[in-house]
């Protein structure tokens, strides 16, 4: 059995994490850990678990989380990270981070969130559809929710080397906003209404164009998220322009329908569907993707479906550590949706 700890235990991350964990036949969290909570019972924060997880918080060093756990997750703001995960490296635990410390490259990082990184280390971008180099790393950087669920609709696309530009609409449950409440996730500013927030230039592109490009070269990328009223979900639209010279390709369904078959050919959690909902994804870690090209033009719209919580983030999180373990990629994330 392995021995997991969590580092800020207290947001909707961290108790997605102890959820599933719950269920894992292989792995159990040992330690959380929250300086602002220590001491309190974790169900105190996260009542969905009581009866379920006994653990209290904690506010030990990294030194001693890693003592004690053999795989430990940061779940942590942006900029925390990076300073628990050398010492919890050093100390000899496995580090999946949650955050976006170790998500990209130090310059691209400092550049996207303005802050200074002040321990570099190597990580794998932990998307194991795209990296199955995370069965060798010590270090992963988990993904955005948001890059997740584009990347996944047109990596197979990338590829195969259609795509001219891809644009990307993305709908958020407001469980993507964060325990804290804000003004995006203030009830009557979302009920019943839709939020476009930062329209251009979100700090999630460069992720979704780095691993585009690290498929096709150079390619064309633009992003626009928007909050709905749902707690879970994000339905992403992408509109990809293709190539002119492949333009015939995407008018063959079944010729779209086989590069993504082969691109996820050993993918358990990529599913195809036919129109892909937030109600067949919820709690759990599948990906469902559909696709339609429009009549005689350059447009091939892709749709992809997930959790924002569970593929988008904790769920992601521990199919990285099954890799990272040597355990089966589906051990304690083998459960279907929660429809309707």
């Amino acid at each position: 059995m392995l021995d997991i700890g969590i580092i800020g235990g207290s947001g909707y991350t961290g108790g997605e994490l102890l959820r599933l964990l719950s269920c894992h036949p292989e792995a159990e969290a040992v330690c959380i850990t929250s300086r602002k909570l220590a001491g309190k019972d974790v169900t105190s924060v996260h009542q969905h678990l009581r009866g379920i997880c006994d653990l209290k918080f904690e506010s030990p060093t990294a030194e001693e989380v890693a003592e004690r756990c053999d795989v430990v997750f940061t779940a942590v703001p942006h900029g925390t990270a990076m300073d628990w995960v050398p010492a919890l490296l050093d100390s000899g635990a496995k580090v999946i981070d949650l955050s976006s410390d170790y998500r990209l490259p130090i310059d691209v990082f400092e550049r996207t969130y303005g802050i200074t990184h002040r321990a570099p280390r190597e990580a794998v971008f932990g998307l194991p559809e795209l990296h199955p180099e995370v069965a060798k790393a010590n270090l992963i950087g988990n993904p955005g929710c948001y890059p997740t669920g584009a990347i996944l609709a047109t990596a197979p696309l990338a590829k195969a080397g259609i795509i001219e530009r891809a644009i990307f609409d993305s709908k958020s449950g407001i469980s993507g906003a964060g325990i804290e409440p804000s003004e995006t996730s203030h009830y009557p500013n979302l009920a019943e209404n839709i939020r476009c927030y930062k329209i251009t230039n979100h700090r999630h592109v460069p992720e979704i164009r780095q691993e585009l490009s690290r498929l096709a070269g150079n390619v064309k990328v633009s992003f626009t998220p928007h909050v709905i009223p749902a707690v879970r979900g994000i339905l992403t639209t992408a509109h990809v322009i293709v190539k002119e010279e492949k333009a015939d390709i995407i008018q063959d369904r079944a010729a779209v329908s086989q590069i993504y078959e082969k691109f996820y050919e050993k993918a358990p959690f990529v599913r195809m569907a036919q129109v892909p909902m937030l109600s067949n994804v919820r709690c759990s870690n599948f990906c469902d993707i559909g696709f339609e090209a429009e009549r005689g033009e350059d447009r091939l719209v892709v749709i992809s479906a997930i959790d924002n919580l569970v593929k988008g983030a904790s769920g992601q999180a521990i199919q990285n550590m099954n890799l990272m373990m040597g355990l089966d990629e589906t051990a304690g994330l083998w459960f279907p949706g929660g429809a309707p």
